[in-house]
């Protein structure tokens, strides 16, 4: 992706040299042997929600999450990156405003809080290990860098696009709020049943990869920064974090009703329809359900 020198967005908040390291306990109360990210993937692949391992990640029963402040200064790669996260965010801003006006609408931009360890969020503690989320409460998108360094290592993931996919998803979150779609499927997934709400979340999680696609799409047209093979990186991101494929990583198995986020080929094909529309009326992953 062609980003150095472009602008970058006024809404990011750095919160990376107040943030924390783990201190005291290292363990998980979700069983050992794996790193804390793939125990997080578990759970929320098993229909938990991650800010309730606050108490499990090492916290203690005041909510306090295991960590203490200490003084961090970044690295020139972690710099680099947070450079290009403002610049990504710069180019969703673009993207929605103009695609909001388009439906007679007006978009109102997020803020990406960049942290180190642990942070405070409107729904709970950002931890690390749960990995970059939308807080749809304060409308912010919150994001350890070192996530992407494990997408690299963990996931096989790596590459400045595929990096640029994710603030994108979270971004097609924020996208739903604005258009109503998050409080309503939030309300439905409360008043139905385990499976029922996974399939909702499933549904909710593709048309946020949808949404990246469109993005990926409108982009393209409008700022011509896409380098070859920056489209199969991200359709490798959303393939490489797909339910499917991360249980059977972690436990050698999948449970197709704990499913959350969709498999592999589903993410892959939504991010994709998305690029290949650049079409929101094409977006419906509700469908299914509804009918």
């Amino acid at each position: 992706m062609q980003w150095e020198g472009r602008r970058t967005s006024a809404n990011v908040e750095d919160r990376r040299s107040s943030g924390g390291s783990l201190s005291g306990r290292t363990g998980c109360g979700l069983g050992g042997g794996l790193g804390s990210i793939v125990v997080v993937l578990i759970y929320i692949l098993l229909g938990g929600n991650p800010l309730q391992l606050i108490g499990l990640l090492g916290g203690d029963s005041t909510g306090n999450p295991g960590y203490t402040t200490q003084n961090y200064t970044p690295s020139a790669r972690e710099d680099s990156l947070a450079q290009f996260v403002s610049v990504v965010l710069a180019d969703t801003e673009d993207v929605w405003t103009a695609v909001f006006s388009e439906m007679g609408k007006t978009y109102r931009k997020p803020t990406l809080v960049l942290f180190t360890g642990y942070t405070n969020s409107a729904c709970g503690t950002a931890q690390r290990a749960t990995g970059p989320f939308y807080c749809s409460e304060d409308e912010r998108i919150y994001v350890d860098l070192s996530f992407f360094r494990q997408m690299q290592t963990q996931f096989h993931a790596g590459g400045d696009f595929a990096y640029a996919y994710v603030i994108a998803h979270e971004v097609g979150h924020h996208v739903q709020k604005l258009l109503g779609t998050l409080n309503e499927v939030n309300t439905l997934m409360a008043r139905t049943n385990q499976v029922t709400a996974n399939q909702l979340s499933v549904a909710l999680e593709l048309q946020a990869d949808f949404y990246a696609g469109v993005w990926a799409n409108r982009s393209e047209k409008m700022f011509r920064s896409l380098d070859p093979g920056d489209i199969d990186e991200a359709l490798n991101a959303a393939s490489a974090i797909g339910d499917d494929r991360l249980q059977e990583q972690a436990q050698g198995y999948s449970v197709p009703d704990s499913f959350t986020h969709g498999t592999s080929q589903q993410r892959h094909d939504w991010f994709y329809r998305g690029y290949r529309t650049g079409d929101l009326s094409q977006g419906n992953t509700f469908q299914s359900l509804l009918n």
